[in-house]
């Protein structure tokens, strides 16, 4: 999906990485899952935000780099690791992190703008921000595309 022009409606767009093999243009970004279901100890007032809608917010307001898609999602199993978030896109490692709060905004966009930067998901270990560095809960290797059996 794209956007035509800055606030028009999305229009699919195929994209061919291989022979026999489209997808849509949107699986060509970069995907940060922000779980805004993540209460991170807190027992949220009638009405009150979640953290992890807090950092979700505060993730958009930081300014999203561009190639990055942010995904609001309901949970990442990561319920005892205070506020989390995921990185992943297309033949990259993915990466989970956890124990984050709205403050770390900043950090996490440059995370993921280092991320899309990087064409296999891995970013050289110092150029990190330091809570990529000690905060990951899961590194997961690239998803293998099986070729479709020959007919």
């Amino acid at each position: 999906m794209f956007r035509d022009g800055e606030n028009g409606p999305l229009k699919e767009r195929s994209v061919c990485l291989i022979a026999s093999r489209c997808y849509l243009e949107e699986a060509m970004t970069v995907t940060l899952h922000v779980c805004i279901t993540c209460r991170a100890g807190e027992t949220p007032g009638e009405g009150e935000a979640t953290p992890g809608k807090r950092l979700h917010g505060a993730i958009l307001d930081a300014g999203v780099p561009e190639g990055v898609n942010v995904v609001p999602v309901e949970c990442l199993s990561a319920c005892n690791q205070g506020c989390s978030v995921a990185l992943s896109a297309p033949g990259r490692w993915s990466y989970v992190y956890g124990r984050l709060s709205h403050a770390n905004a900043q950090d996490v966009v440059a995370g993921a703008a280092a991320y899309a930067a990087a064409p296999d998901g891995l970013v050289p270990w110092r150029s990190r921000p330091e809570i990529f560095r000690k905060q990951s809960l899961a590194r997961i290797p690239p998803i293998a595309v099986v070729p479709e059996a020959a007919e």
